[in-house]
């Protein structure tokens, strides 16, 4: 092979093994989030209505427009809070083996803040900055939460987008919940999204009416 045409078939191959697994990763979120494979995954059912209980919602709650977007802002606004404390308290915290100080405060609200606009971005390594806790409880926590609340909103777009007669745009508190483990598991509660056909008899049953 010419040597000039290896990157080019290395480029290749790349985008085409992207386009392949995005197809596949496609097809499963919209099989998740449709509805589709709530008969096949049970595992996660009960923990899914525990964790609704636990912050008071409910399976079929269908947030309008401006609960579900306060619902992202407080949880972000909350994640942001409790990392930023437990950044600079990490020092008084259990976990702390190497005896880590307090990350500075500039420091310590950028990562935070980095979390909240989904980027996720650390200027340091992090055996020599934080503490075993923080990474934990904080750093690893809000790496899938960042993820499941670009979820949230992605899927509120979408729906806000496709929608014509519902109002609502489904519960904040599932998609955060299902958000992290949709590659994995499926939670039979996790959408309460009416099948196409069922949907579509029920408009036409209103037509006849």
């Amino acid at each position: 092979m010419n040597p000039d045409a290896i990157p080019w078939a290395m480029l290749a191959l790349f985008l085409g093994v992207l386009l392949a697994l995005g197809w596949v990763l496609a097809r499963w979120c919209d099989a998740v989030f449709s509805g589709r494979l709530a008969q096949r995954w049970r595992l996660l059912g009960h923990i899914e209505v525990g964790w609704l209980r636990l912050v008071g919602s409910r399976a079929d709650e269908d947030m309008g427009w401006r609960r579900y977007a306060l619902a992202i802002v407080l949880f972000n606004v909350i994640g942001l809070l409790f990392l930023y404390a437990l950044q600079r308290l990490q020092g008084v915290l259990p976990l702390n083996p190497t005896g880590m100080g307090a990350v500075a405060p500039d420091l310590a609200l950028n990562t935070a803040v980095s979390f909240v606009t989904n980027t996720n971005w650390q200027s340091y390594s992090g055996e020599s900055t934080v503490s075993h806790l923080t990474q934990m409880l904080g750093l690893a926590v809000q790496n899938f939460l960042s993820a499941a609340t670009g979820i949230a909103v992605a899927l509120a777009l979408i729906r806000g987008l496709v929608r014509h007669s519902a109002q609502g745009l489904g519960r904040v508190s599932g998609f955060l919940c299902e958000g992290p483990t949709m590659t994995m598991f499926r939670s039979p509660h996790a959408t309460q999204e009416t099948p196409p056909s069922r949907e579509a008899g029920r408009h036409s049953s209103r037509r006849t009416a």
